[in-house]
């Protein structure tokens, strides 16, 4: 972020307050980190867009409690969770993988969110092998447990630490540590089963 920028906390004060453009610059920041987290949650490109409309639209409704003790991207990453996990719950869709998503994604919308495993001196063939792991690794993750998905998304595609998550999905830092180890195993075994000559 440009130095001359507010801060996050300057604009959530400033929106708090009723300054409308200062909301549309948070908007406008986070909006495609919420559809990420959001998009690998459900795995719907149509629903993760109306969840994340539906996340920033309680987030303006809710800005004068935000606290500027916490990151902003925590505190609108845990309303978009919220909303996720209730989606979830609600479809008992606990096991929604990539390939069954109900709607279409472009290459592009895709390349928004994909997992990137790759380096500037890899060849194409390395290129073409990394791309392939990632979205089998894209594919894991939409097969596990929500709550384990929230966990693992933002601990290894978004970098938070253990305390940011435990913070964001509202659980104590040993049940976060516990969903990861355990994400951990599952994706090590969904992966170890994935077949990459088997016929599509």
């Amino acid at each position: 972020m440009d130095s001359s920028e507010p801060s996050d906390q300057t604009l959530a004060a400033r929106a708090a307050e009723g300054d409308e453009r200062a909301f549309r610059e948070i908007l406008r920041r986070y909006e495609r980190p919420v559809f990420s987290l959001l998009y690998r949650m459900v795995r719907d490109r149509e629903l993760a867009e109306d969840l994340a409309q539906e996340s920033f639209v309680r987030a303006y409704n809710a800005i004068g409690t935000y606290s500027p003790r916490y990151k902003l991207s925590s505190w609108l990453f845990k309303i978009a969770n919220n909303l996720a996990i209730d989606y979830l719950r609600k479809r008992r869709l606990d096991t929604v993988s990539i390939d069954g998503a109900p709607t279409a994604v472009t290459e592009s919308e895709l390349a928004q969110t994909r997992i990137e495993l790759e380096s500037e001196d890899e060849s194409p063939e390395e290129y073409a092998e990394n791309r392939e792991l990632g979205d089998q690794i894209e594919a894991a993750i939409g097969k596990l447990r929500p709550h384990y998905r929230t966990a693992t998304v933002l601990r290894h595609v978004e970098g938070y630490s253990y305390e940011e998550i435990a913070q964001i999905m509202d659980l104590p830092l040993g049940t976060v540590k516990t969903y990861i180890h355990r994400a951990r195993l599952e994706l090590r075994e969904l992966l170890a089963h994935l077949d990459p000559n088997a016929p599509e």
